[in-house]
């Protein structure tokens, strides 16, 4: 059977005040021209569909026709909830999926039973598909309560709670059949691609690649946004952002994945890159070496490297218009002392502590303290 594997799409996505809704419908609809060509059996996407858990109905709109639109290639598709979303909304949503012919699972539910998609291809090929979205901290022991686990289990790890629900899931597994997992998870090897959510990829949410079992033929995997492979007991894969989301991202190659496979042949997968977005990019310089850089038509991220003072940004943005993000250089930025002692800040004025500030990052100016100083007069009127 083929598969396609896609994950992290962050439709809604506003990357500094720039909507990027124009750039998801090019990347969605080159996705689903992917699709057409490669006639996958089975669509995974692997959560994070959107980038808030309260997405505007124009990225809803967008969604929803993107699944319907792969649904439309023929092939099976299904979707899970991850970290970004909102796991009960998009449950909300399945009546309408259901009826479209999409898979959609935005939560854990009561019953394993309903995390367990089973289909055939249309070459014969039996597979099956554990599909579990992103589970938090806090409802990972209710989860592990719901499939009759042990009181004692409890007082486990996330990592202890999560590999107890997909032994739980994949029980079932059997040679006579594919058998697939999705899940939207930080797996222990992996490397993150520069735009996640950082409370949900670090320390206690890691989860080891040893969860898996070697019954499965492949892990399709959601979270990380660097497509890569992750070594473990059996095939696992980040498919990654098919766009870049932010500009920790930019050396990142979008794309989806694409993964053939038999119950009796180990998967081969390959990249399909995916280029309609808009490149992101991280320039530096003085205002003059600015000045003289051609960036297409990239969205920029601007590290000027002059001393700090007032209008910069407004001058820097004016030669570069496409530049979201205009900071000075970090090198250039004076690190706190260390073994200083901290100001004192009893009886003294805003304006005092204020300027106490500028001097400790260099932008010690008279102009910028005269500014704040007719703000702070505006607000006590």
């Amino acid at each position: 059977m083929k598969i396609l594997h896609t994950s992290d799409w962050h439709v809604g996505k506003v990357l500094k005040g720039q909507s990027r809704l124009g750039e998801h419908v090019a990347v969605l609809a080159q996705l689903v021209e992917v699709a057409r060509d490669e006639r996958p059996d089975l669509v995974i996407v692997a959560g994070d569909l959107y980038d808030t858990a309260a997405p505007t109905p124009d990225a809803t709109r967008l969604v929803t026709r993107a699944l319907s639109a792969l649904r439309g290639t023929g092939a099976t598709v299904v979707a899970i909830g991850g970290n970004h979303d909102n796991g009960a909304a998009l449950d909300a949503l399945r009546p309408w999926a259901e009826a479209a012919g999409v898979a959609l699972r935005g939560s854990v539910r009561d019953s394993a039973a309903d995390h367990l998609i089973e289909g055939v291809t249309a070459g014969g090929e039996r597979w099956r598909l554990v599909a579990l979205p992103f589970l938090s901290q806090r409802y990972a022991v209710r989860a592990v309560e719901m499939y009759e686990l042990t009181a004692a289990e409890a007082t486990q790890t996330y990592a202890d709670h999560v590999g107890r629900l997909i032994g739980r899931l994949t029980e079932g597994f059997t040679g006579d059949a594919v058998n697939l997992i999705t899940a939207h998870l930080t797996v222990v090897g992996g490397r993150t691609g520069g735009g996640e959510r950082e409370a949900h990829t670090v320390l206690g949410y890691a989860v080891p690649a040893t969860i898996f079992p070697t019954g499965a033929h492949y892990v399709a995997l959601g979270h990380l946004h660097r497509a890569q492979q992750v070594l473990g007991p059996c095939p696992i894969r980040y498919s990654g952002s098919p766009l870049a989301i932010d500009f920790g991202e930019e050396e990142n190659v979008c794309s989806v994945t694409i993964v053939e496979v038999t119950a009796s042949t180990a998967a081969r997968a390959r990249e399909v890159p995916i280029t309609a977005g808009t490149p992101l990019r991280t320039v530096r310089g003085t205002v003059a070496e600015l000045a003289e850089i051609d960036a297409g038509d990239a969205w920029l991220r601007a590290y000027v490297r002059e001393a700090p003072r007032a209008g910069l940004r407004e001058e820097v943005q004016e030669l570069l218009p496409r530049a979201l993000e205009v900071r000075i250089d970090p090198d250039l930025v004076p690190a706190s002392p260390t073994g200083r002692p901290a100001a004192r800040r009893a009886g003294r004025s805003p304006g005092e502590l204020f300027a106490d500030y500028l001097d400790s990052r260099g932008h010690g100016e008279d102009g910028v303290r005269e500014l704040f100083a007719e703000l702070l007069e505006e607000v006590d009127r």
